[in-house]
């Protein structure tokens, strides 16, 4: 397959993501900022410091020249924590080729201005075609060969369809779809969800409880999404509820094993060091938070999220005021 694919960033995520595309006989190069890391990477020939068991094709180029690998990429695909997507899609800009297509494989939200990533994209690239690459995925799975699902979601049908064929596989399955909206709400909120339901995990509140949260969690995706013009199915789908599952009963998810340590009181700062990753939810609560403000809807779940990660109250406080709502209907007329 001759299309040049460029991953920025050398997580967990774009390390496994740029592995599978050379494994198909993508045309691949990761990339990292940390000098160290891709000299590192290119001797090791793995990501020992996160997917140390995931062993890199011969194909894989490695590269800490930004610059070189966006001008020669036909596909640049960003995989980096939300807080750093701004600054590095900046960056990039000058460099991307005129006819190629941006991918992002980030959840979350622009940090301060709560800006949805595409709308980012759509203002720096407007002439180029845009993608979300998100679902229910752990990388450690996709390492191992395990079965994955995901969806490619773009405003532009032949790209969507383009990625998905790079990244199809026989245990990579790949979706496409053209809401974007729906499915980055989907894949940021449901990092803020997973961390109530750790919280219940780590209290030992029992499997009804975790059920309750996920459910009641998918509605509070549900009605924020509406309310924002995203599609039902999307949030129903893979970048939705699959997405919701995997990470609020899926131990690999860091935003999971955050709420486990805090329902189990361990202080935040001790908790986030313990998993030594970026911990999304940390910043993308507030995002949710004001978004649904802005159109008015009532995230009782996210809203006592953000009051426990920003350390206004306890988990058990938290919990408490949630089961002190009133009675109503599940579904109001």
């Amino acid at each position: 397959m001759n299309t040049p694919v460029a991953v920025l960033g050398a997580g967990s995520w774009g390390t496994a993501l740029a592995v599978l595309l050379a494994r198909n006989g993508v045309p691949t190069t990761l990339w990292g900022r940390s000098p160290q890391a891709v000299v590192d990477m290119a001797t090791a020939r793995a990501n020992t410091r996160y997917l140390p068991e995931m062993k890199f094709p011969d194909a894989l180029g490695i590269s800490g020249v930004l610059e070189t690998c966006v001008r020669d990429a036909a596909i640049v695909l960003i995989s980096v924590p939300s807080h750093a997507f701004r600054d590095l899609l900046d960056e990039i800009t000058p460099w991307v080729a005129p006819a190629a297509g941006i991918a992002w494989a980030t959840k979350g939200f622009d940090p301060g201005s709560g800006r949805f990533l595409h709308e980012l994209v759509e203002e720096r690239l407007p002439d180029h075609p845009a993608a979300v690459v998100t679902g229910p995925s752990f990388a450690q799975e996709v390492a191992q060969g395990l079965p994955t699902a995901l969806t490619v979601q773009s405003n532009d049908d032949a790209f969507a369809q383009r990625l998905a064929r790079l990244l199809h596989a026989p245990t990579f399955r790949a979706y496409t779809g053209n809401d974007i909206l729906g499915a980055e709400l989907g894949g940021a909120m449901k990092n803020v969800l997973a961390v109530a339901t750790g919280v219940a995990d780590g209290m030992q509140l029992g499997l009804n409880a975790r059920a309750g949260l996920i459910t009641r969690g998918m509605n509070e995706i549900l009605r924020l999404g509406t309310a924002l013009g995203a599609k039902a199915e999307t949030l129903m789908g893979l970048a939705g509820l699959g997405d919701l599952v995997l990470t609020c009963t899926g131990d690999l998810s860091r935003n999971r094993r955050l709420g486990i340590a805090l329902g189990r009181g361990v202080p935040l700062s001790q908790a986030v060091a313990g998993i030594g990753q970026v911990v999304e939810s940390i910043v993308t609560v507030d995002e949710v938070v004001r978004l649904a403000r802005r159109v008015g809807i009532e995230l009782p779940i996210a809203e006592h999220v953000q009051h426990v990660l920003h350390e206004d109250m306890t988990p058990e406080e938290g919990l408490h005021a949630l089961l002190a709502r009133e009675q109503k209907p599940e579904y109001p007329e």
